[in-house]
Parts: structure tokens; C-alpha cells; sequence
């Protein structure tokens, strides 16, 4: 008898290899995927923007970083001694105006070369719902700014259709052989309330699979139908309810291995989670000589990959390993 209905996740035709570049922007659980790629040794760039919710920001930061857009101090704005910037996240605000505004343009920078070596983009999109200012700007982030200055609105379907594919009319000049991965944040928007967070997720989910369906390299991950569908339960939910716990991430992203990392690529990936679990281990006697056997052991097997594997970075763990012995 079976008790749940277990998704599998269609397999790209083209998948993911260890060499190549890979540019994530969107939710947090962005986050959660850049780091899993990260300790695995793939060449990462994260929301250069920080955190975006809402498709609009999310395609203005793209756009951005494609053209390297420059900001000055007059797009910046002073609340209760912090400035910051509309379209980025506040990681990126400071007490100083110079220093926020030199942080948020060497981000752009950095970010737009980065995109433009990239093989692949992944763009996690959380909310349909915006937040405007007087002007009708939406903005990436509210700041803690009382919510009387901004209106709330839920984006239509066309609306994120064509948002969308304005940016990918855009990428496709920018970089011909970027690839494209879209996923829906299985994190809930309960402050919108239930029945909206599921309006909002419809929306997206609607706009992206007419992007997919329409357009060349693109891709839909459901990392939002795993948790919501698949594993369906709330002991897979922190304690606010609202965010997927360490053992729905840690599912979902082995779905995402299997799915998008070509096999090859996640051989690698397994000695290389042997390395890292061998790093952080805590042993009872560390001058015995068993554990120096141990340390030496994966010093050889961490020197051996990156001989055979030069485009990836050791230089951490051989260091370790070495001074440790």
C-alpha cells in the first residue's frame, strides 16, 4: 500500500557539469540551492541583487546586470540614518551613502561578467505580489518602510509573461548559450494570507510554464510541487510553518542532482562530500596516529581530484589537510 505520491522530476536533456558557470537569482530558497552547489565546488553567482521575491525585480536585476548598470547617489534614500536602494536587498544598505552605493554597483559589475561566461541561469520566483510606490515603482524590497508609503497589488498573469519575456528576449543577445532553469519558491507568503499565497503561486506558475512551452533552454525544476505535493507534510516545515526545514531542502536538492547535474559531474560530487564531511570531523584523539592516517588519506584523495580536475578549487582543504598532519 502506498502512503504518498513521490515525484520524479523530468530529466534535462542538456544537464549541468561540474565546469560550468552557474547565476542564481530570486527567493531565499535561492540561497539554499546556491549553497549545496557551492560545497560541491561549482562556480557560483547568487542574487547580486540580494533576495527578490517578485518576478518584476527579479528581471530588473537581470536586466541591470546585463547591461552593468551603474547607480548614482540620487537613486538612493536615507530612513533613520540607513541608505539604501529600491531595487536591492537590504544586505546591501549602510549608514555611509558612498560605501552602499560602492557596494551595490561592484556587485553589478562583478555579476555582469560573471553572466555573461554563465551556462546556466536559475531564477526561483517566490510572490506575484508587488509592492509600489506613489510612482508606480515596484520595488525589490521595502525596507522596513512604513507600509501607508507603498500600494500592494497582485501582478497579472500577462503582466509576468511579459516581464519575463522582455528579460529573455535580452539574455538571449547577451548570451546565446545560456540555459535557463525556473522554479517556484515552496516557501509560503502567509503575511499575504493563505488563500493569496496560493493566488500568487498560481499566477507564477501559469506565467512560467507558458515561458517554457514558448521559448528554446528553458527549464521547469518543481522544487514548489516536491514540498507541496510530495513530501505534503508539516514536519517537513520549520517552526514559523512557512519555510521547508534542513530535511525538505536536503530532498529537494537531491531530486535537483538527479535531475539537472549530469551523472559524471555527480561521481565528483561524492568524493567531494567525502572531503567535506572529513574536514569538519571532530576526532576524540587527534594526535593518534590513526587520525593522522585519516587526515593523510584525504589529503592524497583531495590532492588526486585536483590534479585531475584543475578548473576546480582545493587550494582550502589541500591547505587543511596538510597543516593538520
Amino acid at each position: 500500500m502506498e502512503f504518498r505520491l513521490e515525484l520524479q522530476p523530468q530529466p534535462l536533456d542538456k544537464k549541468m557539469q561540474l565546469r560550468d558557470k552557474i547565476f542564481l537569482s530570486g527567493s531565499c530558497f535561492t540561497e539554499h540551492m546556491s549553497a549545496k552547489l557551492s560545497n560541491h565546488k561549482f562556480r557560483i553567482l547568487d542574487n547580486p541583487h540580494g533576495i527578490l521575491f517578485n518576478p518584476v525585480s527579479l528581471a530588473q536585476s537581470i536586466n541591470d546586470c546585463i547591461i552593468a548598470r551603474q547607480y548614482t547617489v540620487e537613486e538612493l534614500f536615507e530612513e533613520q540614518g540607513i541608505w539604501s536602494s529600491w531595487s536591492f536587498h537590504s544586505r546591501f544598505s549602510s549608514a555611509d551613502r558612498n560605501t552602499a552605493l560602492t557596494n551595490m554597483n561592484n556587485s553589478v559589475q562583478e555579476a555582469h561578467h560573471f553572466l555573461q561566461a554563465s551556462r546556466w541561469l536559475v531564477l526561483t520566483l517566490g510572490s506575484a505580489f508587488v509592492y509600489e510606490l506613489s510612482d508606480h515603482k515596484i520595488v525589490a524590497n521595502c525596507h522596513k518602510v512604513p507600509a501607508v508609503n507603498f500600494n500592494k497589488r497582485l501582478l497579472s498573469i500577462e503582466e509576468v509573461q511579459a516581464t519575463i519575456e522582455e528579460m529573455i528576449y535580452k539574455l538571449h543577445i547577451f548570451n546565446p548559450e545560456l540555459n535557463i532553469i525556473f522554479t517556484i519558491s515552496p516557501v509560503r507568503h502567509l503575511r499575504d494570507g493563505l488563500i493569496e499565497n496560493n493566488r500568487s503561486k498560481a499566477v507564477l506558475l501559469h506565467a512560467v510554464h507558458h515561458l517554457v512551452d514558448k521559448f528554446d533552454k528553458m527549464h521547469y525544476f518543481p522544487a514548489y510541487e516536491l514540498v507541496i505535493d510530495d513530501l505534503r507534510d508539516y514536519r517537513f516545515f520549520a517552526e514559523d510553518m512557512v519555510h521547508p526545514n534542513y530535511q525538505a531542502t536536503e530532498y529537494v536538492w537531491q531530486k535537483f542532482a538527479e535531475s539537472c547535474i549530469a551523472p559524471e559531474s555527480r561521481e565528483v560530487m561524492r568524493e567531494i562530500h567525502k572531503i567535506n564531511a572529513a574536514r569538519v570531523h571532530k576526532p576524540l584523539h587527534p594526535e593518534s596516529d590513526h587520525h593522522k592516517s585519516f587526515l593523510n588519506k584525504y589529503f592524497e584523495q583531495t590532492y588526486a581530484l585536483a590534479q585531475k580536475f584543475p578548473f576546480l578549487d582545493f587550494n582550502d582543504e589541500i591547505s587543511y589537510f596538510s597543516n593538520a598532519i
